[in-house]
């Protein structure tokens, strides 16, 4: 298809020449080769169409353009569907899929990339850019803004949520109930967050989850001058949380002054692990806040670990053993995100090998390789970063 400049959609309102011909393959035996549905000028009108017409394995690309309204439920059990030529940019418009969302997944097995998701509000006040209900979804290289939630899941305790190198931010404001958080993972058996940033909350959480395993490496979840989230990381039900190499921070306008908390709501599964190395954890709302909120008292005994975490500003870090040194001081230019650390930070013992960092986060999105370097530093920046400034004295 010959490209084209990104123009505006509405569902029924752009000629579709291929409507026939799509009819047509939806009806031939599902035993034929996977299939290309293309979504744009030359292809199909909307995106519900290609969510009644794909079948399991087809690929569905999206032009870049702006698709008012158009939301859709995807019922396949397998299915790849991608933004070509640019972002292609859904505002819901006033429109959700069951009262629910823009997109509705089902129950499958799905890989989204290279959409942005904008303006979800349902009647409940849980509109989200996508709910998530069942199966195992990888997000790449897509944006939610301006949703009351960016992700939400279901609570089937086998599914997996993967997201990489994605962009969550502005939460609505006004209403306060119910809380808006910018990605909430249900009781699931495992969230996966690397390279992806989160910012400007309100009231609520920047990120939520109540898996039963949330890995999360190499983000950047900073609520930024603007924000007033609650907490910057929330794991209500405990479980196996592992944060590595993340940037965390929160600033004086925050609606609960903890950056990470853990067990708030009491048990949720079998096993409470707390392990942290190399973030690096930022606190402007004072003494009193605390980097770590570790609930032992709703939880029980909770197994921590802390590795070579740099804490900038004060603030209180429970569940760190007392023979894990806490390391502090500060970064480079807060406003204008150049978290290296500030210099004559000193130097630290190398992580155990399974929690050394192997990569960081990279401005604006994204990650870049990290070679083990030969003097390591705390925090979640060892080397200077693209979209920062060079800094010949780092490794």
């Amino acid at each position: 298809m010959p490209p084209f400049a990104p123009a505006s959609f509405r569902p029924g309102s752009t000629p579709w020449s291929a409507a026939l011909a799509w009819t047509l393959a939806s009806l031939l035996p599902a035993s034929l080769p996977a299939a290309t549905l293309q979504v744009g000028p030359g292809g199909l009108a909307t995106i519900a169409e290609a969510a009644r017409l794909a079948r399991d394995g087809d690929v569905v690309e999206i032009f870049a353009g702006t698709y008012r309204g158009d939301v859709a439920v995807w019922r396949q059990r397998r299915l790849t569907i991608r933004g070509m030529g640019g972002l292609a940019e859904l505002l819901a418009d006033g429109q959700s899929a069951e009262d629910k969302a823009i997109w509705v997944i089902r129950d499958g097995d799905f890989t989204i990339e290279g959409i942005a998701f904008r303006g979800a509000r349902v009647p409940n006040g849980n509109g989200a850019g996508i709910r998530f209900e069942k199966g195992r979804l990888a997000i790449r290289n897509c944006r939610f803004e301006d949703n009351e939630m960016g992700i939400l899941t279901g609570n089937d305790p086998e599914s997996v949520l993967m997201i990489h190198d994605s962009e969550f931010a502005h939460a609505p404001r006004g209403a306060e109930r119910p809380l808006k958080h910018l990605l909430y993972a249900g009781h699931i058996a495992r969230l996966e967050v690397r390279g992806s940033r989160f910012h400007d909350g309100y009231i609520a959480h920047l990120l939520k989850s109540r898996a039963r395993e949330s890995d999360l490496r190499y983000n950047l979840v900073w609520d930024g001058p603007t924000g007033s989230a609650s907490y910057e990381m929330d794991f209500p039900n405990g479980g196996v949380v592992t944060l590595i190499g993340n940037l965390v921070g929160q600033n004086a306008a925050t609606a609960n002054p903890a950056l990470i908390s853990f067990g708030a709501e009491g048990p949720g599964w079998p096993e409470h692990r707390l392990t942290l190395a190399h973030n690096t954890l930022i606190n402007q709302a004072g003494p009193a806040a605390h980097f770590t909120r570790v609930w032992t008292e709703k939880l029980g005994p909770v197994a921590t670990a802390f590795h070579n975490n740099l804490l900038v500003g004060p603030g209180l870090l429970e569940g760190a053993p007392a023979a894990e040194a806490r390391h502090w001081g500060g970064v480079r230019d807060l406003s204008g995100l150049d978290f290296r650390p500030a210099p004559g930070l000193a130097r630290v013992p190398p992580p155990p090998r399974e929690l050394a960092p192997t990569a960081q986060f990279t401005l604006p999105l994204g990650t870049r390789p990290l070679a083990p370097p030969r003097r390591w530093r705390p925090g979640a920046i060892q080397a200077a970063a693209a979209g920062l400034r060079p800094d010949p004295a780092v490794p």
